[in-house]
């Protein structure tokens, strides 16, 4: 059996569709990817009822859950749904291994998420780096380095 017959019948055989990245990234819904993206295995990108959009030249380290759903209203009994909220990670954007990237946030191109960082539902400006939990901002910590590589 070749690496496409067995990714084809993996996916018959649990919940988890054929993608372009690895076998065990969980994609469930139809997120918005976009082109030279590399999403590390046992990571999971759930865009069920909102909108994910992954930019251009991202990487996702493994075991990294981008998920736009929150149910602990619904499961204490104070609300009857699961609430829902879109993601945007922008062009350039790594994430690393174990982070959390929680519905309503929306990360600025050329910026960096730490392992093991819990991103919440706000908007981080570019070239930032996140890190820790709770997490922690460092708005354009990447500029100067990034102007420095556009000027040589």
């Amino acid at each position: 059996m070749n690496e496409k017959e067995f990714n084809e019948m993996f996916s018959r055989t649990t919940n988890f569709k054929t993608n372009r990245f690895h076998p065990l990234v969980w994609i469930n819904g139809d997120p918005i990817i976009g082109e030279n993206v590399y999403i590390g295995g046992m990571s999971e990108v759930n865009a069920k009822g909102a909108k994910i959009v992954i930019g251009n030249n991202c990487d996702i380290s493994s075991f990294v859950a981008i998920n736009c759903a929150d149910s602990h209203k619904k499961c204490i009994q104070i609300s009857n749904d699961v609430e829902r909220k879109d993601i945007v990670l922008e062009d350039n954007v790594f994430v690393g291994s174990h982070s959390v990237i929680k519905g309503g946030a929306h990360i600025g191109h050329h910026s960096v998420i730490a392992a093991g960082t819990i991103v919440d539902g706000v908007k981080i400006p570019p070239h930032s780096l996140v890190f820790g939990n709770p997490m922690r901002v460092k708005p354009e910590y990447y500029l100067k380095r990034s102007q420095k590589n556009d000027s040589t």
